[in-house]
């Protein structure tokens, strides 16, 4: 990029950056719909954040957070293939990070998508009470909190795989954005109300992807 670094051959990985950014804003807003949605209590579920989803609210929010998760690593693999030489450790502990958050979040979002809700859909659920999806009051919660505090640390530290030119200013601050939203995501199993603060990735995470998409179509 020439906003990222110096290397040689960059447009392969430049291409592959801009789509996949591109495909996790897209996810990113398709989630963000389905949330406001359920929180609205017009999915079926009582509304408001600590309400359990129905059947119908986990298609809807999981599937494209599943699919969020291989196009940032994806993302991830590309700015550490353009970043410079002086800044790979920061790319390289970001695509680190992304990888943990796909692996954790998809463990969370393929049960509930395969397992738990087509047993909520046939109103089968006897047995399935470790494996339901209950904001604060399951393990497989803390487990997503888990992945999204990997994101939010792979955000980190990609902002400083970017360079400090002008060009890549705004895509390094929504970044940096995204990554200091942390502390609200992986102690919220303790301070619930800290999603008030962790719903700032609603506007932060979906701006940093377009942004760095912007950024990728410069090279």
């Amino acid at each position: 990029m020439s906003d990222l670094p110096e290397r040689s051959g960059r447009s392969a990985p430049a291409r592959l950056g801009f789509a996949a950014a591109c495909a996790c804003a897209l996810f990113a807003l398709a989630y963000i719909g389905g949330q406001l949605l359920e929180w609205l209590g017009l999915l079926g579920s009582a509304g408001g954040p600590n309400a359990a989803s129905t059947a119908l609210g986990l298609a809807l929010l999981l599937t494209p957070s599943l699919l969020l998760g291989p196009a940032f690593v994806v993302l991830a693999a590309a700015l550490h293939q353009l970043a410079p030489a002086e800044r790979a450790a920061f790319s390289q502990s970001a695509l680190a990070f992304a990888i943990i958050y796909a692996t954790l979040t998809g463990l969370v979002y393929f049960v509930q998508l395969t397992l738990v809700a087509p047993r909520m859909a046939s109103g089968d659920v006897a047995g399935l009470e470790p494996f339901l999806f209950l904001p604060y009051r399951s393990f497989l919660f803390a487990v997503d909190l888990l992945g999204y505090s990997m994101m939010s640390l792979a955000t980190l530290f990609a902002a400083f795989a970017l360079s400090s030119e002008r060009k890549a200013r705004s895509a390094r601050l929504a970044l940096l954005a995204n990554g200091l939203l942390l502390p609200a995501l992986a102690l919220q199993m303790f301070w619930p109300w800290l999603i008030w603060i962790g719903a700032l990735w609603a506007i932060s995470f979906p701006a940093a992807m377009i942004l760095i998409a912007r950024l990728m179509r410069r090279i």
